[in-house]
């Protein structure tokens, strides 16, 4: 190698020693400023409840903001698609959820990122959705809603939250499983879907009682049933829809917290214990239990585990014909 070759690679092995010291610097002062945490649905639906509250736990706990970006659209896709193209940095993170994570990718010929564009974190916990209706909708009970479906075909509205959210999913499991005729009303996040079922333009929907609880003591909204194995202990009278004679409907959302791929695990690992540390707190905890969701909490891996099952159990829903992909 000549005096000008030697030179050149001399100043180039010199010029990355500082951008990897950098990097392994950020990492350990990580974070150093405000941290992006994208919500792929609107204002005022379970995940922007409950990220908020996780939000400002870590802001407490690690001394910078994190601050709510709400980015709905398209089942949740819109939020994916921005988190999955940043940069693995552990500033732009993404309230994981079945939507972006999971159904998009599975019901979509061309979905714009695919799993491994994530990099799981940590797992909040799931809800079983609840059948919620307008007051002056005539039926009061799951079982009545089926039976004015029956009796007046393709009257029956109901929204969701996109095409590919949980909450869809929900809806084609309950289909399924009684054979009814449904308009679906997609909208941009479970808020605006509110907003229009409390006017009386869409008759009911799917939601989780973390997201309907104010509009259901205000009487704006009632339950017609809940989507689980058993009742759920801040909505004790509510009957499950097996207790209705509506068999195999039992239907979840999940949340969690996840980032770009390649994120530094020593972020992941970071932000992962300081989660449930705060899931563990006696006022979270009790928040939580007040809006109905089992907490989960783990490691990164428990919660690939999770994952993974969820999106099994929907490929197996896509190959029997109970949910059709797009």
């Amino acid at each position: 190698m000549n005096a000008s070759r030697y030179l050149a690679c001399l100043i180039a092995i010199l010029a990355l020693a500082p951008a990897k010291a950098s990097v392994a610097a950020d990492v350990a002062t990580y974070p150093s400023r405000p941290v992006r945490w994208v919500v792929p649905f609107a204002p005022g639906a379970s995940n922007d409840i409950i990220a908020r509250l996780m939000a400002q736990k870590l802001t407490e706990s690690l001394g910078q903001q994190y601050v709510i970006d709400n980015r709905g659209g398209a089942g949740g896709l819109v939020g994916g698609e921005i988190v999955a193209k940043s940069a693995p940095d552990g500033y732009t993170l993404l309230s994981a959820n079945p939507g972006p994570n999971i159904n998009n990718i599975l019901l979509r010929k061309k979905p714009p990122y695919q799993f491994d564009d994530f990099t799981p974190i940590v797992f909040f916990g799931y809800a079983p959705l609840i059948l919620v209706a307008n007051p002056k909708f005539p039926p009061n009970t799951a079982r009545a809603l089926v039976e004015y479906a029956r009796s007046n075909p393709g009257k029956l509205s109901w929204a969701t939250s996109g095409y590919g959210s949980s909450l869809h999913i929900g809806l084609e499991l309950f289909k399924a499983a009684t054979k009814i005729q449904v308009t679906h009303v997609p909208y941009k996040g479970t808020a605006p879907a509110f907003i229009d079922l409390i006017s009386g333009q869409v008759n009911a929907m799917y939601t989780t009682s973390v997201s309907a609880e104010a509009h259901l003591k205000a009487g704006r909204l009632k339950a017609l049933g809940i989507a689980a194995k058993k009742r759920q202990g801040v909505l004790p009278d509510l009957p499950t829809l097996e207790e209705q004679g509506i068999k195999d409907a039992e239907a979840i959302v999940w949340f969690g917290l996840a980032g770009p791929a390649k994120l530094p695990q020593p972020i992941v690992h970071k932000l992962n214990g300081e989660i449930n540390r705060a899931l563990a707190l006696a006022d979270v905890k009790k928040r939580l239990d007040q809006l109905g969701l089992e907490i989960g909490g783990g490691t990164p891996e428990d919660f690939v585990r999770f994952m993974n099952g969820e999106a099994n159990r929907l490929r197996g829903l896509i190959k029997s014909g109970a949910v059709t992909a797009e």
